[in-house]
């Protein structure tokens, strides 16, 4: 993405997006609770890195 030029910082924004549903649905839909827990710490770290995305754009 980065090697690709053009709006780089937007593309990698989406692609945090698209995590950010993924481990809600992940979160929504599991039963075992140590899942839900994981899935709460990898929406922490897919918002860090959004922090860090928005210094690229």
């Amino acid at each position: 993405i980065l090697n690709q030029g053009g709006a780089a910082g937007k593309r990698l924004d989406f692609m945090m997006q698209e995590l950010n549903r993924e481990a809600n649905t992940l979160g929504s839909k599991s039963i075992a609770t140590e899942t839900s827990r994981l899935s709460m710490e990898l929406k922490v770290l897919i918002e860090q890195m959004r922090e860090q995305i928005q210094n690229i754009e």
